[in-house]
């Protein structure tokens, strides 16, 4: 594998924001990284409703797992990964991996990269947030998973959609330690 080339899970579930995964895969392709990744059934319905892809075109340095293939590579601590992303994240997938329910494979692909203590990222999509969400939230965050909601910075002054997912994508890469123009970095002045 080249120096600078590393490998990522990344899971899309079943929240809104579908399109979020969808360009960060891509993303870390264009960059020539490995990925492998994990979409849940309701993921897949998102994907469709949301940005009319039924599927994921398979490519090179592009592994697709099914979710309830428990027994893929990344299920192990052996395998070793760079980090994991769960863009967007659901409410419920969530709550699974704050809890240790390993029921599915990017459930388990989660609680292997906590146990091993490599770099969680998740992006949770609802709103409002409730006590749940919070205490859950709180508990990952405290295990050291970063939490990046996809919430627009309006002091970039973003003009389309595009702006706000190029900016979540950006805060992604830039907390992967990837280098990217995606996202603006405010800088006070005075």
């Amino acid at each position: 594998m080249q120096k600078d080339r590393k490998r990522y899970i990344v899971g899309i579930t079943g929240a809104s924001g579908a399109i979020l995964g969808y360009r960060l895969v891509e993303e870390l392709i264009q960059r020539n990284h490995i990925v492998d990744l994990v979409i849940t059934r309701a993921g897949y319905c998102v994907l469709g409703t949301e940005i009319g892809v039924n599927e994921i075109e398979k490519r090179p340095n592009l592994n697709i797992y099914d979710i309830e293939n428990i027994t893929a590579p990344i299920a192990s601590g052996s395998v070793k990964v760079d980090g994991m992303i769960v863009i967007p994240c659901s409410m419920g997938t969530l709550a699974s991996i704050a809890n240790g329910n390993s029921t599915n494979l990017l459930q388990r692909a989660a609680d292997v990269t906590i146990k091993e203590q490599r770099k969680l990222i998740l992006v949770p999509r609802e709103t409002p947030l409730s006590i749940i969400h919070l205490k859950n939230m709180l508990t990952l965050a405290q295990t050291g998973a970063v939490l990046i909601p996809p919430m627009p910075a309006f002091y970039a002054n973003p003009r389309t959609i595009d702006d706000v997912i190029d900016m979540v994508i950006g805060k992604v890469l830039k907390h992967l330690g990837i280098e990217n123009d995606l996202h603006y970095e405010y800088e006070a002045k005075g």
